[in-house]
Parts: C-alpha cells; structure tokens; sequence
C-alpha cells in the first residue's frame, strides 16, 4: 500500500518542480549581454591619442577604464545624439555627416578593450574602482613616434583613461574619438579628438573640449 501511494505522489512531485523551475526561469531577468569587443583597427586610434596628449619622459604606467565609455560628460544621463552635437557646434560644426553618424552609433552601449594597445609604457586596465592585475608590458614604441612630451617640472597628474568606441568617415580618412581623464580627487577633464589618416599613419587633426573639473 505505501510503496503505491509513493509511486503515484512522486510523478506528481517531479512535474511541480518542473512547473516551478519553468515559472523562475521566465520571472527572472534576461541574461546579460557580454559587451562587444572592440576590433583591432580602434586601437591604432587609440595609441596615437595616449602617446600625443597624455603621456611624457617620465610615464611608467598609464590606467585605462576596461569598457568603453557611452556619455561624453559623466553628468550626462544620456549617450549624446545627432542634436547634441548641432547644439554643441563641436568642431565649429564641421564633422562630415557620416563621420558623426558612425561614432554616435557606437558609443550607445558599452564594449570591452583588450590587451591590445602599444604605445611604449605598461599599462594596467581598471574594472569598476579596481586595478586589475598584472601590468600590461608593451613592445617598444615605433621608431617613427616621438617618445612622448618632454617632462616640464613635475610630472602632471593623470588619472584613469576612458576611451569611447572610434568612429570613422565612409572613406576611414577620419577618425573622431572621446577620451575622458578621471582622477580619484574628482577633478579631470573630457575632450573629443578629430584624427585624419595620412597614408598608413593616423595624426590629431584637432581636439575639443568637452568639459574641465577642478
């Protein structure tokens, strides 16, 4: 009689935990996306800028914010927008169409930098308000790149690099990136940097700034 009454209870056991187990699954959150990677041919842009505008004689390490930023001020709420950058007459309002199109695209949702940099200095990626770990070493700066600005006095104070996806032209003879420079006091600042190509070899056509904190 027991060995019955368990053969008919445990088929009914078994379907409501089935039941159960259907109902969490489709009441819990989706799975989160993995940000997207971004492509090899970013990083050239990338180089340039941290060899002209931040680094000097006296750089041993740079910190560099792991996903790619998607707000061109960090009290922005918001990615910026086509009517963004017509109120913000950024670059005098130059910027090719296309080329403000690509970026704009880009920069609407986070992606993932890799170990892919080399701009001549160890470098160390930050996740949150943590520096990962171990130090990125980095193959010898190309022969054809000045070895970074003269040091004037102290060494200035650089904080953690965010860098937004690059955005290209149809052609890619032009490259438009956001670099923002965030130190722990709170002070920094945020510009957009136009970049043009020059045969293999990308130059800082102009820089904009964004916003200054002191």
């Amino acid at each position: 009689m027991r060995l019955a009454l368990y053969s008919r209870v445990l088929p009914i056991a078994c379907a409501a935990l089935l039941v159960a187990g259907l109902a969490s699954a489709d009441s819990g959150a989706p799975p989160r996306e993995k940000p997207e990677l971004v492509p090899p041919e970013e990083y050239l842009i990338y180089d340039r800028v941290i060899q002209d505008k931040f680094l000097t004689s006296q750089t041993t390490l740079v910190l560099i914010d792991r996903q790619t930023v998607t707000r061109l001020n960090p009290q922005d709420k918001e990615p910026p927008t086509r009517a963004s950058f017509e109120e913000n007459e950024f670059f005098e309002g130059t910027l090719e169409l296309d080329l403000i199109t690509n970026f704009l695209a880009k920069i609407r949702r986070p992606s993932r930098l890799e170990a892919r940099f080399n701009f001549g200095v160890s470098y160390r990626f930050v996740s949150g308000q943590e520096a990962e770990r171990p130090e990125v070493s980095l193959a010898p700066i190309p022969a054809a790149w000045p070895r970074g600005r003269p040091a004037q006095g102290p060494p200035s104070a650089v904080g953690t690099l965010g860098f937004s996806r690059v955005g290209f032209n149809r052609g890619q003879t032009q490259a438009l990136v956001y670099v923002g420079d965030y130190r722990p006091d709170g002070t920094g600042a945020g510009f957009l940097i136009l970049l043009r190509r020059t045969g293999q070899t990308w130059e800082i056509l102009d820089t904009e700034v964004v916003w200054v904190a002191q």
